[in-house]
C-alpha cells in the first residue's frame, strides 16, 4: 500500500510528488461542464482574449484544488485514509492556463490523536503547487482522520 499510516508521518515531513499534470483545454471545458460552472473566465476566449487582463482562459481554481490534493494522494493516504475532515486556507495566488505544467509538494503540519478513535490520527497536511516556471500557483491545509499501522493479531 503506498500511504503512510499515522504514525508513520513526522511532523516538518515534506513529499515531493513525482507525478506531474499538463493542463488542457479539455481538462478545464469538461470540469467547468460537469460541475455546472458557466463562468466566462473558463469557457470563453474570446471574452478573455479581449475583457480581461490575462488575455486567454484561466482553469477552473476547483480543479487546480483537486489536482493538487489528487497529486498527493499515492504517497501520503492511499489506502491509509479513513475520512477527509476538511479543506482550509485554500488560495491561488496565481493563475493557471492551458498547457501549464503542475508539480505538488506536501508538508506534514500537524498531528495529533483521535480523541474518539484509538486506531487513528489527524493529520494536516500542506499542499502547494507550483506550474512550470516555479511559481506558486495554489496551497491549502487539509485535515485528515488517517490509519495507524495495525497491531498483529
Amino acid at each position: 500500500m503506498p500511504g503512510l499510516y499515522f504514525d508513520e508521518l513526522r511532523i516538518g515531513q515534506v513529499f515531493q510528488h513525482p507525478i506531474r499534470r499538463t493542463i488542457t483545454e479539455t481538462d478545464n471545458v469538461w470540469f467547468s461542464a460537469i460541475t455546472h460552472n458557466p463562468a466566462l473566465l473558463h469557457l470563453d476566449e474570446e471574452y478573455c482574449r479581449t475583457q480581461t487582463e490575462y488575455g486567454q482562459r484561466l482553469v477552473n481554481s476547483c480543479f487546480t484544488l483537486g489536482l493538487m490534493v489528487g497529486i498527493s494522494v499515492g504517497d501520503t493516504t492511499l489506502g491509509t485514509a479513513i475520512a477527509n475532515l476538511g479543506w482550509d486556507e485554500v488560495r491561488f495566488p496565481k493563475p493557471l492556463f492551458h498547457g501549464d505544467t503542475v508539480r505538488v509538494e506536501t508538508e506534514v503540519i500537524e498531528l495529533r490523536e483521535s480523541k474518539s478513535r484509538p486506531d487513528a490520527g489527524i493529520v494536516t497536511f500542506l499542499h502547494r503547487a507550483f506550474n512550470q516556471k516555479n511559481e506558486l500557483v495554489a496551497h491549502c491545509k487539509r485535515s485528515g482522520l488517517q490509519r495507524k499501522t495495525p497491531k498483529p493479531a
